[in-house]
């Protein structure tokens, strides 16, 4: 068995490095060696703060976690790495992998996919986040010439706007708080606005700022008969709305989307696999490297994962690079 280290929120509030034992693979089994992984900000830090609801705690379980929320555990699922062992077809590949922040693991074949030439490892750990938005416009199903805002220009929310405007005649806005977030906007190549700001009249809203504030607005800016896609996860906090207004006379809907199971409107015909695939082609637009806002080595993981969970450390998508033996 080899020796390797992972990341651990060893309590809420608190991580470390552990080590990490790995046995040999099996037939059908491949042993990947991590170049880069990616902080899932939203989700990463509501599980860092041990902000899962009780009832949530089977459903919120990653793929490869390891221990029990609220902790100890091994949480994470934007992982690029290199096979060193496995099946010939997959030896020397660079593969994603839904996996915690690990500098080596030992999964089934089948976890892993390749990622395509013209993806960068440091682009691929998106791959993830541009999943749960393929899935996302699967659910929305938006049309030629939809006037859309995306509110909340987080990963999620950025590439979803990303794929919303390579949609003839649609036009797309990033509402967002932050006004910095108008800088990358623009190269995602959509409008941006503050959410005092946001024209209304939507005919479809992505809700993605994980706010109670985000998904009023988002209402406030539906159109008659429009509707809300909400991506947000909340965990343990309570949302509350205002629905006194053009709710009902409007005939307005909201709906939620959940990347956990293929959306209804292509589930007979593309797996999860399926689905992977699509958003790792997809990342060979190089416009998502607008995502990119940070780097750290993995051993200062705890740290940075905690200024994340506070807000002192300011990103999108914040990458870790591994050095074989750290």
């Amino acid at each position: 068995m080899a020796a390797e280290s992972a990341f651990w929120v060893a309590e809420p509030g608190r991580g470390e490095i552990r080590p990490a034992l790995l046995s040999e693979p099996r037939a059908g089994e491949v042993l990947v060696r991590t170049t880069r992984s990616a902080i899932s900000r939203g989700t990463e830090t509501l599980v860092f703060r041990g902000g899962v609801p009780v009832d949530q705690y089977d459903v919120m379980r990653a793929p490869f976690q390891e221990g029990d929320f609220p902790g100890p555990l091994k949480y994470g699922y934007l992982n690029v790495g290199v096979v060193e062992q496995g099946p010939p077809d997959l030896l020397g590949r660079t593969v994603f992998c839904l996996h915690p922040h690990q500098t080596a693991y030992v999964v089934p074949a089948t976890a892993v996919t390749v990622v395509p030439d013209g993806v960068p490892p440091e682009r691929a750990v998106l791959a993830g986040t541009a999943e749960t938005a393929v899935n996302a416009l699967w659910d929305a199903a938006p049309l030629l010439g939809d006037r859309v805002a995306v509110v909340g220009a987080g990963m999620v929310g950025c590439c979803v706007a990303r794929l919303l405007a390579g949609i003839p005649g649609t036009r797309v806005t990033l509402v967002d708080t932050d006004a910095a977030r108008a800088v990358t906007a623009k190269a995602l190549g959509v409008a941006f606005a503050h959410p005092d700001e946001a024209r209304g009249g939507c005919d479809l809203v992505v809700h993605a700022s994980a706010t109670a504030a985000g998904l009023q607005t988002s209402i406030d800016l539906l159109g008659p008969e429009g509707e809300v896609v909400d991506l947000s996860w909340y965990g343990d906090t309570r949302v509350e709305l205002s629905l006194g207004g053009a709710f009902h006379a409007g005939r307005l809907s909201i709906r939620s989307s959940q990347v956990g199971s293929v959306a209804p409107a292509r589930r007979a015909r593309r797996s999860p696999a399926d689905r992977l695939a699509l958003a790792l082609d997809l990342l060979k637009d190089p416009a998502f490297d607008a995502l990119l806002t940070g780097v750290s080595p993995f051993h200062e993981l705890p740290e940075v994962m905690a200024g994340l969970a506070d807000g002192t450390l300011p990103a999108l998508c914040h990458g870790i690079t591994y050095d074989e033996g750290k």
